[in-house]
């Protein structure tokens, strides 16, 4: 009886294995036929707000930054967001960087804030704000602002290091890296990357193709040229190609001009030189620069908490290229400079008054 079975035995192990192997292999046939199938999850790319280029929204901090000569090459401003021009006293120019979708581990040279800021930085909301100090009539306007008052008068000086391969007053730098973990461990919160007003996408219909533009002020003066290689417009100051310490030319994609009124204020330096109010709030005429081309448009914005919305004539929006973004704010008109076949009268021929 046993004898008679083990042949049987024998037989259903075989044929176990087989059958087993077969449910495997079809197993395995269906997991990979379910795989090829089954379409792989797309990464999906965030792009920041204030830019649109790819990036987070993190918090927002704008930090002051010398724009004399001996300030130059300047320390990681090639990494923001948006850069702005602004007059200063004795006709000269600063600038005021906001960075958002990456913020490097130093910036600088530092320098003061100026009563502009106030209303300029009101548009991306609570920010920390990053300068090196301030006149002491001004300090408590800056205090009762809506921004995260982080001058270098109130922190470390591990913050705020001095560079031994410059001179002061340009020898300031913001190790942005230590104060913004800073405010992270102090729980500070800090309004992260919203629309500014302007938005992203294709160049309007029109325009006038252009080389290049010059931006002047009493006592400085920038020019931007076009780089179709690389799609950007290449920034030059009082002449010299504009390089970022990281040896990087700057340039953005987008650059605003924005005519605006610019008038004395009631504050000095130190120096007793008036300081400049420049009008960001309220409504006036500007250019967009983008793709090679000039759009002659409007900008209104309605209060300080608002951002500020940029149209053609007829009430179309303006949308910006995705990339970095330069606005300079100037009471001068523009120089463009014209293809020859183009060759012809500036459209820059009159200095536009906003009014607020």
């Amino acid at each position: 009886m046993n004898l008679k079975m083990m042949p049987f035995r024998k037989y259903s192990a075989r044929s176990l294995i087989f059958i087993t192997a077969i449910l495997v292999l079809a197993g395995c046939a269906s997991v990979t036929e379910r795989l090829a199938t089954t379409p792989a999850k797309e990464k999906v790319v965030e792009h920041n707000l204030i830019s649109g280029r790819e990036g987070s929204n993190g918090p927002v901090l704008a930090v002051k930054i010398d724009d004399t000569a001996q300030a130059h090459p300047q320390i990681g401003i090639d990494q923001a967001d948006v850069v702005y021009i602004e007059q200063v006293e004795g006709g000269l120019t600063r600038l005021a960087a906001v960075f958002s979708s990456i913020i490097p581990i130093r910036i600088g040279p530092v320098r003061s804030a100026r009563i502009s800021d106030i209303d300029l930085l009101a548009q991306y909301g609570h920010v920390a704000f990053a300068y090196s100090g301030a006149q002491q009539k001004l300090l408590p306007v800056i205090a009762a602002a809506n921004l995260e008052n982080l001058g270098a008068q109130r922190e470390s000086p591990l913050i705020y290091t001095r560079d031994p391969a410059r001179i002061a007053p340009v020898d300031m730098v913001l190790r942005a890296d230590l104060l913004m973990a800073k405010l992270i461990e102090q729980n500070v919160s800090i309004t992260p990357a919203r629309s500014p007003g302007w938005y992203f996408g294709s160049a309007p219909i029109g325009g006038k193709s252009i080389i290049s533009a010059t931006m002047k002020w009493p006592a400085s003066f920038y020019s931007a040229t076009w780089s179709a290689g690389q799609s950007r417009w290449l920034m030059s100051h009082a002449g010299n190609p504009d390089f970022a310490e990281s040896g990087k030319q700057l340039g953005p994609t987008t650059l605003v001009i924005q005519m605006v009124s610019i008038t004395p204020s009631e504050y000095h330096d130190k120096f007793g030189g008036v300081t400049p109010f420049s009008a960001t709030v309220g409504q006036g005429t500007g250019y967009i620069l983008r793709d090679g081309k000039v759009f002659k448009a409007q900008w209104q914005r309605l209060d300080a908490a608002s951002g500020t919305r940029w149209t053609l004539a007829d009430g179309t929006s303006v949308a910006f290229a995705p990339g970095q973004i330069w606005v300079a704010l100037t009471d001068s008109a523009p120089e463009f400079t014209l293809p020859i076949a183009s060759a012809g009268p500036t459209i820059a021929s009159a200095t536009p008054t906003p009014t607020k």
